[in-house]
């Protein structure tokens, strides 16, 4: 507690924003999850810096926190910092007249309505996808036939190395992305930025493209109800929806979570569902799917806390 009021003071003294004592529930897409003792909002590269430092040489256990999409918090919560970056680091400019940056705070549905405006092609499959530019970094995201390798051209990150965190990039085969992977998945790394190449189109076009995939989104997937996208990974030669389908699991509730009657890939909160449920629930699917089909579904949704 002394070490997290020591932060707190630190934060104030450097002019970064930041809140105490947050509920975590109220800054993810499942709505679940306990209080965070501290939660900092970076406008810039230069204090992300400081804050990692600084939480480091406290010993103040950390995360990076955009939209909360692919998260599950825990009902405990989190003791220590939370590092969210969002629209205090959202900018986003064009390079050329088919290259575009952008922080990784900013959403990606705002990053696609962004290229639409330029006459921009290349990012209406991620239009909907609800994270950020470094949370669909992180995890290589992806819908309709495309996902993020096939247009990020570089990515920025700062490591820490000897002793202090270091601005870095990676372009090309460096960032390692493949389904749901990246250079990033569980190193110690924080993702600030992005470069995308793009084609010039036509922005009706590119707007009716983008229009279609979210109306298509809204018809399949449950996005009236919390929940944190795609609960588990697609296993080799199969869909993880049509196997918890197959296993007649929609509808399957634990508590206030249930499996959705509309995708079963997905659970949903249906009303102040806690972690335990959500957690009991997806052992529950992998258990049945695995007796009945052979195939061991992998969580693809972060826990943390």
């Amino acid at each position: 507690m002394k070490n997290i009021q020591l932060l707190a003071t630190f934060l104030e003294e450097k002019g970064i924003a930041f809140e105490q004592d947050v509920t975590l529930k109220n800054h993810c897409t499942f709505r679940i999850g306990g209080p965070v003792e501290l939660l900092a909002h970076p406008a810039d590269e230069g204090q992300i810096k400081d804050i990692m430092q600084k939480a480091r040489e406290l010993s103040v256990d950390t995360f990076v926190l955009g939209r909360g999409s692919n998260i599950l918090f825990s009902d405990e919560g989190f003791r220590g910092l939370a590092v969210h970056l969002g629209k205090a680091f959202s900018q986003v400019w064009q390079e050329d007249e088919v290259t575009l940056s952008c922080q990784s705070g900013i959403a990606l549905s705002a990053l696609c309505e962004y290229a639409q405006h330029q006459g921009l092609t290349g990012l209406e499959f991620a239009y909907g996808i609800p994270g950020t530019v470094g949370g669909a970094v992180y995890m290589n995201a992806g819908a309709y036939g495309g996902e993020m390798k096939d247009v990020l051209l570089s990515t920025r990150h700062l490591i820490r190395q000897n002793g202090s965190w270091e601005a870095g990039a990676f372009t090309g085969e460096e960032m390692e992305l493949s389904y749901r992977h990246s250079a990033y998945s569980d190193r110690d790394m924080v993702i600030t930025g992005a470069t995308f190449g793009l084609h010039r189109g036509d922005p009706d076009e590119i707007r009716a493209k983008m229009d279609d995939y979210m109306s298509r989104r809204r018809s399949k997937q449950p996005l009236e109800l919390p929940n944190a996208g795609s609960t588990f990974k697609r296993p080799q030669g199969n869909y993880a929806s049509a196997l918890v389908d197959q296993c007649g699991l929609k509808g399957l509730q634990v508590g206030g979570a249930m499996v959705s009657k509309k995708h079963a890939g997905f659970v949903v909160n249906v009303g102040d569902a806690t972690c335990a449920d959500v957690l009991e629930l997806i052992r529950l699917i992998q258990q049945t799917v695995e007796k009945q089909t052979g195939y061991r579904l992998e969580r693809e949704i972060r826990l943390i806390g």
